[in-house]
């Protein structure tokens, strides 16, 4: 069992500061900033950025929750401004795979995380390590079992550190229907994506709450640049009630596709939204810990998979009934695909008609998640409306509901890519 850490910034004399910007030395000068248990690091940002031999080594391990398939925009605008403000948002971290590469990167997401407003409760917990996890089984399954056993008070943010591989030799090991339970009545947030997929099928497969398709600690925050697009869209889900995306075209899963691929591209589809990475969802299957929701809507995305290997993680689900009384399948992005060393006309596209063909169910591609920058995020186990658009040929909206938020103005959405 974890004890509790300490606070991620000392609580001395912030009453002054409260909902008030103040500027990023001054803030944490006032706050007082420890240097032990892993604490924020005491070297400022800056210096933080100017560590490039540890950022370049880590570079060369990548899992694939942070691949980069899609290069940042070289001409996006950045502001950069030293303010921050007061963190009041519990949050809480868990490691459920892999263990962070870089130090330095986990404590500059640290201080962006602080900046926004998020009071991280145990970040000790980056410092973890067990071969090439964040941690034993049991340490790593006790950031959330530690929660429903009430040993440790749920938070209002859980968020991932990181993916690559591990969750999976959590799942027996947690008390899903109780820590369920638990983060309904507080209204928690769990937060992640890639091979926390592992974890967030389980809690709603098991425990019946919904969770965050979202970035973590590491894998965004702790990028030399954050996407700005990726932080805005983030906060955006944490805070709108109402979430809405707007999917224009099926470039990110595949160009060869129509965004909306089935008989009838007029209907308004609602239901529960779920999945997540596909290698994940396929290993799950014929277990416990993979949701069995009628009516219920598919999201799925993947990166770095051959045609043939995606097609055959879809066929795992068909043959394990897993598409049986699904309304549809939404693709998420498809990245880093390659050719088919046999035939280069067997690709995303024909596996994705393949499924269409076999299934019956209309795809809708697309979306803007995955293993990309400028993604959209979305709460999975949530309500979602399907509605194509009357406007624009080949388009669609998901609408999403009944899922827990954060007061807006609880968040400085700018301290996620702080200088």
């Amino acid at each position: 069992m974890l004890t509790k850490n300490p606070t991620l910034l000392q609580q001395a004399d912030i009453t002054t500061a409260t909902n008030k910007e103040l500027n990023r030395r001054q803030f944490l000068r006032r706050l007082g900033v420890s240097t032990g248990a892993g604490l924020l690091a005491t070297q400022g940002i800056a210096q933080s950025l100017m560590v490039k031999t540890n950022d370049k080594n880590a570079s060369m391990q990548l899992t694939k929750d942070d691949l980069p398939t899609a290069l940042p925009d070289v001409n996006q605008s950045i502001a950069f401004k030293s303010r921050c403000i007061n963190p009041t948002i519990e949050t809480r971290l868990f490691a459920s795979s892999n263990v962070g590469g870089s130090n330095e990167r986990n404590q500059l997401a640290l201080e962006r995380m602080a900046c926004a407003g998020f009071e991280v409760h145990n970040p000790a917990i980056t410092e973890r390590q067990y071969l090439r996890f964040a941690g034993t089984d049991t340490q790593r399954a006790s950031d959330l079992q530690n929660i429903a056993t009430g040993a440790i008070a749920a938070p209002k943010l859980l968020m991932g550190v990181r993916g690559g591989y591990g969750a999976m030799r959590l799942l027996p090991l947690i008390d899903w229907q109780t820590l369920g339970r638990i983060m309904k009545e507080r209204g928690t947030i769990l937060t992640g994506f890639s091979d926390v997929t592992a974890i967030q099928c389980a809690l709603l497969a098991k425990g019946q709450m919904s969770s965050l398709a979202g970035p973590m600690l590491y894998s965004e925050f702790g990028k030399t640049t954050p996407d700005e697009i990726s932080c805005r869209q983030f906060a955006e889900a944490l805070t709108n009630p109402n979430l809405s995306i707007n999917v224009q075209n099926a470039d990110l899963t595949s160009k060869q596709l129509p965004a909306i691929l089935a008989t009838d591209k007029t209907q308004i589809l609602t239901g529960t939204i779920w999945g997540g990475n596909l290698s994940v969802v396929s290993a799950l299957a014929g277990s416990e810990y993979l949701p069995r929701i009628d009516g219920g809507i598919v999201f799925l995305e993947d990166v770095g998979e051959q045609a043939y290997r995606i097609e055959r993680m879809l066929y795992d689900l068909y043959l394990a009934g897993v598409f049986k009384h699904q309304q549809a399948i939404v693709f998420g992005s498809l990245s880093g695909t390659g050719e088919d060393s046999y035939d280069k006309r067997y690709d995303v596209a024909m596996v994705i008609r393949q499924l269409h063909k076999l299934t019956g169910l209309p795809i809708y591609n697309g979306m803007s998640f995955g293993h990309i920058s400028k993604k959209h995020s979305f709460p999975l186990g949530a309500t979602c409306q399907i509605t194509p658009a009357t406007n624009a040929a080949d388009s669609y909206q998901l609408s999403f509901t009944d899922y827990p938020t954060i007061e807006a103005n609880k968040i400085n959405v700018e301290g996620f890519w702080q200088a």
